[in-house]
């Protein structure tokens, strides 16, 4: 295995009231340009590359200068580190509703259905979290055999490497990091699941584009920017699932959702944390 020795800039955030607060926060970190975050019991954690940093990286966090929040930060570099030694460390594997596994390369292969070998190092989606764990559960119950299939904001691509796994073709990822999108051409490699094609981008790249299954992963703010774009990408018969957001944000989503003729069909809920699927 490669090493991979990036410097980072660590921010520490504590905000009030909690939420939403760090759900926007994130997602503006994210356009930012960092690229971690960890959730802590009073704010999160965020990181990014030195070579992306400048000082003047938080004059465009609008929630910082919102009155209805108090959020204060620390920030600091952070030594150099093997982050593949790291994850490797702390990763263990994952078992979904005992068929599908996701694990890295040294982990026993496990006798599933669906086995799935990543290295996550710093992107988004190894099945720990929540939201990749019930998309994955949604994913194993449609039949996706000859299925078009777009996996919006991919992290790791492991929702596009299952939904390929499953049998659907052609399979888009796409994500607006280039470290996600760099990761998941590898994992894809990975899982020989080479008919998911990758891009770099955000949802400007749908233009013109048709699928019969979208699967966003991605905070609130930005579903719902992006809900119209991804109704009209829908065939007829389509199946949109999307996860990212808190059962207290579900009436928000569902409401924005039946503009466009989109009702819930199957909801999952895991520790608030929910992930619906819409239909026509």
């Amino acid at each position: 295995m490669n090493q991979v020795n990036i410097i980072y800039i660590g921010y520490y955030f504590k905000a009030k009231p909690l939420q939403p607060a760090i759900e926007i926060l994130i997602a503006e970190l994210g356009y930012a340009g960092f690229e971690s975050f960890v959730e802590t019991e009073d704010g999160v954690s965020a990181y990014i590359q030195k070579e992306q940093w400048n000082e003047s990286i938080l004059d465009d966090i609008m929630i910082l200068k919102s009155d209805e929040f108090e959020i204060t930060h620390t920030f600091e570099e952070i030594e150099q580190t093997n982050w593949n030694a790291e994850w490797e460390k702390n990763f263990t594997p994952i078992l979904v509703d005992n068929v599908c596994s996701i694990r890295a390369p040294f982990h026993e292969k496990p006798n599933v259905e669906y086995d799935i070998v990543i290295e996550p190092k710093m992107s988004f989606g190894t099945g720990h979290h929540e939201t990749t764990h019930m998309m994955i559960q949604h994913i194993l119950k449609i039949d996706l055999k000859e299925k078009s299939v777009l996996d919006m904001g991919c992290g790791t691509g492991v929702l596009a490497i299952l939904a390929a796994m499953k049998g659907a073709d052609p399979v888009e990822a796409i994500d607006i990091d280039n470290w996600c999108y760099i990761n998941s051409l590898e994992n894809i490699e990975r899982n020989n699941t080479l008919q998911v094609k990758v891009f770099q981008g955000n949802s400007d790249l749908l233009i013109n584009k048709t699928f019969d299954v979208i699967i966003a992963n991605i905070n609130r703010n930005i579903l719902l920017k992006d809900l119209n774009i991804y109704a009209k990408c829908l065939n007829d018969d389509g199946i949109l699932l999307l996860s990212g957001f808190y059962n207290e944000d579900r009436s928000i989503i569902e409401k924005e959702c039946k503009k466009y003729g989109l009702f819930v069909n199957t909801e999952l809920e895991l520790n608030n944390w929910m992930s619906l699927m819409f239909c026509f």
